[in-house]
Formats: structure tokens, sequence, C-alpha cells
């Protein structure tokens, strides 16, 4: 018998492979590392430029967040619309409730606890009555309303909340929709294959959003830089660098050992989600990042249901670096104006701040808002205190995005296992595939023409 040899028609012309640049260059993630170095690059040396850049940080959020009400609706209908039963998608919403309510408070506290024990505002003596209270925004100066919360949750209209920016109304029309498809026979199976077409569709234009993550990324941290840059360190630095600290810490250790009791390793699950934090933290917009991490998390096995509803509603109750930030900033105003909280006091601000986050959740810049509602409710710090850290809010809001980004896969991954919604060995695959393909990138070497031949007997 003869043998012949068949070459992969894959590698059947002599084509040059990239090179370890040019196959890096590809990845989403290191596109957005290099647009955010040239954005800081550009911020710093030509500062005048960097300020006309914002627009395009603005733009991209701007097409995300066209993206982001149709993707909530699409996964959260499907989910409940293919549950077994609606006291399954009931059953997911209680325990993810009851993880939110739990992961705030013990962030909340964490941040009490660094703020008194560091006292990064002792020794300003700030007088409030000198503070330039202008550049707080105007909406800071509105305190919790109930019942403006619970009219953004119901909408005007079934469809208006699809059309409409508001997250929470958005979530409680497509719960009330797939509930409705679960219920409603063979023509509810009929909507639900429309959708899943449609989810399709808008999956594919979320991945062409996407690729222009490093434009936004570039535009953003070239304004921050320019904008704000190394004044407002010196300002306030003591409080940038131990925020920053504390959310490291919290990280490494909360969110560590939870990753740790779910059979995970939290620095494999962040290089998992590299792309999604980079552009998140460039971005500081969680938003940016929710289709994305809608779809690998179903990539790295959790179920479809699970994902539909603790992922969409994490964004809007279960923002932990939020709440870190919320106790800190609180405290760290009291001490910079001469006030010395009891921890009585500091209680009742925690009980307060559990409400008004709820409230604003969504809106842009929420937590600013929310700490300038419970200083509000509360009493005692003025106001106008706030124009103490509007300056490095945007820089804040860093350590505040990633958390809360980085939070909620792990609400995701925790009631999926709490639910048997898990599959770990296809979460292990799912992470030792993004870790064998970074690994290609940095070794791989050009491979010949005849390392891709078989031979045939």
């Amino acid at each position: 018998m003869s043998s012949h040899t068949v070459k992969n028609p894959q590698h059947s012309s002599p084509a040059r492979q990239p090179s370890r640049f040019g196959r890096l260059l590809r990845e989403l993630w290191f596109q957005v590392v290099l647009g955010a170095v040239l954005g800081i690059a550009v911020g710093f040396l030509l500062p005048s430029v960097g300020k006309q850049l914002t627009p395009l940080s603005d733009w991209f959020i701007a097409l995300v967040k066209m993206i982001v009400i149709p993707v909530v609706f699409c996964v959260v209908s499907l989910g409940i619309a293919s549950m077994d039963s609606l006291r399954k998608a009931g059953r997911i919403g209680v325990k993810a409730l009851g993880y939110f309510l739990a992961l705030s408070l013990l962030s909340m506290l964490i941040g009490l606890v660094v703020a008194n024990v560091f006292r990064p505002g002792d020794g300003m003596n700030i007088d409030p009555s000198q503070l330039d209270s202008s550049k707080v925004p105007a909406k800071a100066n509105e305190g919790f309303d109930g019942i403006e919360f619970v009219n953004n949750i119901i909408p005007e209209s079934l469809f208006g909340a699809l059309t409409g920016h508001t997250i929470i109304a958005a979530l409680m029309v497509s719960i009330v929709f797939g509930a409705a498809m679960n219920v409603s026979g063979e023509a509810g199976a009929f909507l639900t294959k429309g959708i899943q077409a449609l989810s399709t569709v808008i999956f594919k234009i979320v991945n062409w959003v996407m690729r222009l993550a490093p434009i936004g990324t570039f535009g953003a941290l070239a304004a921050v830089v320019a904008n704000y840059g190394t004044q407002s360190l010196q300002q306030l630095g003591y409080l940038v660098l131990l925020f920053t600290g504390t959310c490291i810490v919290y990280v490494l250790v909360v969110l560590g050992i939870i990753a740790r009791t779910c059979g995970l390793n939290i620095f494999t699950v962040m290089r998992y989600f590299k792309a999604e934090l980079l552009i998140a933290l460039s971005t500081c917009s969680s938003e940016a990042v929710l289709p994305q991490l809608i779809k690998k998390l179903e990539a790295m096995g959790v179920g479809k249901s699970t994902v539909g509803i603790v992922i969409p509603s994490g964004f809007s109750f279960n923002l932990d670096g939020s709440a870190v930030y919320l106790t800190m900033a609180s405290v760290f105003l009291a001490q910079a104006v001469g006030m010395d909280l009891s921890w009585e006091q500091q209680l009742v601000m925690v009980g307060v701040m559990m409400l008004t986050s709820k409230g604003t959740a969504g809106i842009a810049g929420g937590a600013f808002i929310v700490l300038a509602s419970t200083l509000s409710s509360v009493g005692g710090i003025p106001l106008a205190a706030l124009a103490l850290i509007v300056g490095i809010d945007r820089l804040l809001n860093e350590g505040r995005v990633f958390i809360n980004v980085l939070g909620n896969v792990m609400a995701a991954v925790v009631v999926g296992k709490w639910e048997k919604d898990y599959d770990p060995e296809q979460a292990r695959q799912a992470l030792d595939a993004a870790g064998q393909k970074k690994k290609d990138l940095e070794s791989k070497t050009p491979t010949t023409v005849e390392a891709d031949k078989v031979d045939v007997h």
C-alpha cells in the first residue's frame, strides 16, 4: 500500500503566520490596554487635546446603553420562559436578593471600619461655609424618595420600558413577559422562538459595539487625566490610596473566599473576565459590560435562567464597590469638617444607605447621589462638604465599578451553585481554556507547513 501526504486545508498555502504582537493585537483586552496607555499619555502630554476627547467615551457608553435594555429583555424573558416552573424563578430571585443584602451590609461595614481605623479626614479642619458647593450636582440635594423609586419601576406602558433607559423597569417587564410566555402554551412557545432569534441578532450587535471599546477607553482616560490628573491626587491622595487599597483587599479576601468556596480561584476568574473588567475600569460604567458578562457566565457553566435573573438585578441591587465607598466617604467627610460620629450614628447611616442605594440604581454617578441622599436623610454632615470629593469622585469610581462587576460575577456563580444550576466542570474547562489561550499567545511560534501534514496510509 502506498502512502501519501495530505496537507491540512487551512494551511495549504504558505501564508506567513502573524507575529506574537500581531496575535496579541487581535485580542480585545490587549486593544483596551493599548487604548488606556495611549489615553493616559495624551492626557499627560497634550491635556488640551485630552479634554476634547470626552465624546469618544460618551459615544461608546451611549452605544452600549442602546443595547443593554434589549439584552436584559431577551435574557430574562427567555430564562423565565424556559423554566420548568415559575416557582424556580421566584426561588432564584429570593436567593439572589438575600445574597445581595448580605454582601451590601458586609461591604458597608468594611468601609466603616477602614474609615474609623485609618481616619483619612483627620486634620483637614474644613469650614463648610468656605466650600464651593456649586460643583455639587443639583440632583444631590434631593433626598431618597420611595414614591419616585416605585414610579421608576412601573413604566408608563409595557413596551415603554424597553425603549427607556431604566434597567429596573425593563427588568420588571421582562420578568412579567417571561412568566406570561411560560404559561401561555403554544402561543408562548411561538413567541419564545421569536425572541431567541432576536437574541441572536442582539448579541451580534453587542459584538460589533464591543470592538469599539478601545476607542472609548482611549477617550475616557485621556479626558480624566487631562481634567483631574495629578491635582486631584495631591488634594485628597490619602483617601484615593486608602480606598484603592481597601478595594484590593476586598477582592483578594472577600471575593477570594467566595470564589474558593465555589471551587474557583479569584485570579483565574479575573483573567477570564479581564476584557470586561478593563472596559468597566476605563469607562467607569458597569452597564458597558453587562451583555458580555451574561454571555461568558453562560459559557462558564452558570445556567441561563440564573444568569438571566441575577446579573440584571445585580447591577441594580448588588453594587458592593459602591457600598464600600458610601461608608468610607461619609465618615471621611465627617472627619474633614471636624465631626465625630458615634457608632450609633454610623450604624443608622448604614441602615439608611441600605435603602437609598437601591433607590438610585442605574443613575449615572449613582453612588455620589446616594451619598448626598444619605447625608440629607441622616443630617449632621453639611451637604456642602460633598464639594470636597466632587473632583476625585471619578477616580474613586474606578475601584467601585471593578468590585461591582466582579461581585456580580461571583453572585451569579454562588446563586447558580446554591440552586444547582451551575456546572463546575464546564467552569473549569472555560477557565482553563482562557489560561491556555494566554499561554499560546505568549509562547506560540509560527507553525510550519510540515507540522500540519497528516499521513494517510
